[in-house]
This record gives C-alpha cells, structure tokens and sequence, in this order.
C-alpha cells in the first residue's frame, strides 16, 4: 500500500517493485515472524523495516471452510452431471457439465453421523482431497438425466488427481484473525469444532499460530490483498477476496490487533501441485470431517508500520474465553477472560481462579515450517511478492495517539 494511501509520513519507504528487484538479485533479507519480533526489540521499528524487506508467516490447523473445484472430463456419450460422488462423499454438481466442488466438511453418504454419538466421522471430502494429492486412486460416480446434448446418464470409474482435467483448491474462508479460547463450563461432555471439551472446565483449547499467524501479522490488511501471493498447501496459491465472516469491526488492542475473532482470506490455488504433507483429512469426534490446511503469507516490510506489526509478540496478542457448554450454542455474549497466546502456549491459564491445562488444535511446529519454507523460497529467488490489486475492508487505526485535549 502507498504512501500516499495510508495518508501517512515514514521514515521507511519500499515499494514492492523495489523489494521483487532484490529478491531476484539474491539481496532480500527475509526473517520469520519469529525472528522479527526479536530483531524489532533489539533495534526499534525503523530500524527494523530499514534491515529487513519480508517477513514470513504460517499456520497449520484445521480450515472447515476449504473444498476442490474440480472437472472430471467428458464421456461418449456425453452426460451432463446431476449428483456427484467421490469416494461416496457428495459433491455439488450445479455448476457445468462435469464441473463439481467438493467441500471439506461433508461427511460420506453413508456415514452415520452423530446418530451413534458421539460420531467418529471416519472419512469426508478432506480425506478426499489428501488422498488425492497423496497421488491415491479415488472413486467416481455420476448421475445424470438424459438432454439432446448431454445422452449419457451415468459415470463409475476410478480416477487419480493427474486424471483429472483441472483441481482447483478453493477456500472461502481461512486463515482467521485469532480466535476463541474454548472451555466448557457445562456438567457434561462435548463435542465441538474446537476439539473436545470436558466438563467443568477441566480443558482448554484454542487455535491459533500467535505471532506466526498471517493475519496478526498484519492485523489492519495494509498488505494482505486482492492478489497477494501465498504458501498454500505446499504450493504456490493466492488471495482472492475478504473470506467469508471477514469482520474488521472487532474490538482491538492498543497495537491494533484484534482480540475477538475478526479478518478471514478467501484462497485459491492449484491443487496438483500441493502436497499431502500440508493438506490433511480430519476427523472431529462428535462434530464432523475437515481438513487441516498449510498457509503461509509474506509481509512486505514496506514502513516501520508494518515492521511493528510483525513485532508483535505472544505475550501482546490476547484472546477471550468463551464457554462452549452453553453459552456459544445459545448465543450468549460472554466471556470468561482475556489471556494472552503466551499463556496459552505455556500450557496452562486461569479461568474463574481454576488453573486449566491449555492444548492448541493448530500445529505450532508445522507454522515455523511452513514459515521457514517460504523464507527459503523466497530467499532462493523462487518466490515473489504479488502486489494486491485492491485491499479487504479494514478499521481506522494508527500508532501515533492524539495529544490529549486540555
């Protein structure tokens, strides 16, 4: 984002032409989130943002909001498809003739979902998806009524993802700008998307990659755009819109990050060139199927704004505590504190003056290597920027604080 822009006067001042030109030079210095926050509070922002031209980030968890777009090529005779099944997990078929999509969090058709609870939900269009870019064999199935054009009535075959015409990964909401921390104050079990809950606030659960997130690096989307270049299963992807429940209204901290659930990133990309090591079929006792997705996203280091963003800390990124055993179902806005993602992280909080044991549902491990993979890339000229073409909707916010009036 220009200068210009942000109406707003820096010390610092890069283009991402400027960037892209020592990328392919070999002259780039790129860091993780990691690495930056140490480097801004060793050296300050500006110079900070002087040092280092991209930041890289990660996340690995589970993205219920994922599928595949994909064509699975004509037969003779012709047949335009009405029900689609893959491996007996439905597809959408209203799309074209043999165009479909397949959602990550359906369930296979003869699952017995939570009528035997809680339900194992063994198999989904997740596991799908990583068979396939596992390079397995997936069945076929189609049906189809009879047109003039399109004869044919019906399909069965087996197929791989190099059989398929075109996969494209297609992910209308991911990577969320932090979360809830999920506890259950109910007297019984349950079985929720943010894992298993015991009762009587015997656990905690939260998901996300704190300092290494992509959002929380660049919490008022100065950056992260309409166009912007990703790590995205394994391979290359990009940003394609605001994701769907994009909220840049929540309610922020003094550093301009949210600590509500807040930005999201529709994503796309192409899906045989990703890889089964960052695409991972899910099963959520009680709840349902999934699929846990790799993201990374590279942060110019435009300004000494963006620098201090990707600054920011563990300890500096808070999220509430909200009560999964009654209050989430029945739409009770309460919360049960403010905790930090370093407390998180150390493996215990405090809630209602009762220590609780802290488990995440999103890879720590897995960020740092995805955001160690596209530093590497990038590093290696392999990888550039892709400037966004328009920005999300954001919130007013800045670092410099009016003097207060006397």
């Amino acid at each position: 984002m220009s200068e210009q822009k942000q109406g707003k006067t820096f010390q610092v001042n890069k283009t991402y032409a400027e960037i892209n030109a020592r990328i392919k030079a070999g002259e780039a210095v790129v860091v993780t989130a990691d690495e930056m926050v140490d480097i801004v509070r060793q050296e300050g922002p500006v110079e900070a943002a002087r040092r280092v031209d991209v930041v890289t980030t990660g996340t690995f968890s589970v993205m219920c909001s994922s599928g595949m777009f994909f064509n699975f090529g004509q037969t003779n005779p012709t047949i335009k498809g009405q029900r689609v099944w893959v491996n007996k997990v439905p597809a959408y078929a209203g799309l074209a003739a043999v165009d479909a999509y397949i959602g990550v969090t359906e369930p296979s058709e003869n699952d017995p979902l939570n009528q035997i609870y809680p339900g194992e939900f063994r198999y989904g269009g997740g596991h799908v998806i990583e068979d396939l870019v596992a390079g397995k064999k997936v069945l076929l199935e189609v049906k189809a009524y009879p047109t003039d054009c399109y004869a044919n009535t019906k399909m069965h075959k087996e197929v791989t993802l190099a059989d398929l015409p075109y996969a494209l990964l297609c992910n209308p909401r991911n990577g969320y700008q932090n979360y809830n921390c999920a506890v259950n104050l109910s007297d019984r079990i349950v079985y929720t998307y943010m894992g298993t809950l015991k009762p009587n606030c015997r656990n905690a659960n939260y998901c996300s990659a704190g300092q290494l997130s992509p959002l929380l690096n660049d919490p008022l989307y100065r950056t992260i755009g309409i166009g912007t270049r990703i790590f995205l299963g394994g391979g290359v992807g990009y940003v394609t819109f605001q994701g769907t429940q994009h909220n840049p209204a929540a309610p922020r901290g003094d550093n301009g990050v949210p600590i509500r659930p807040a930005g999201t990133m529709m994503v796309q990309g192409d899906l045989k060139k990703m890889s089964p090591e960052w695409l991972r079929g899910i099963s959520l006792q009680g709840y349902g199927c999934s699929l846990a997705v790799g993201l990374g996203v590279p942060i110019p280091i435009l300004n000494e704004e963006m620098a201090q963003f990707t600054g920011i800390s563990d300890e500096e990124i808070f999220t509430h505590v909200v009560d999964y055993g009654y209050d989430y179902t029945n739409g009770v806005a309460r919360t049960y504190g403010k905790v930090s993602y370093a407390q998180l992280r150390s493996g215990e909080i405090e809630v209602a003056g009762k220590k609780v044991p802290t488990a995440p549902l999103s890879s720590l491990t897995g960020a740092r290597k995805i955001a160690e993979t596209l530093k590497n890339w990038i590093q290696q000229g392999t990888f550039h920027l892709g400037e966004p073409v328009d920005y999300f909707p954001t919130a007013d916010f800045s670092f410099d604080k009016p003097e207060p009036q006397e």
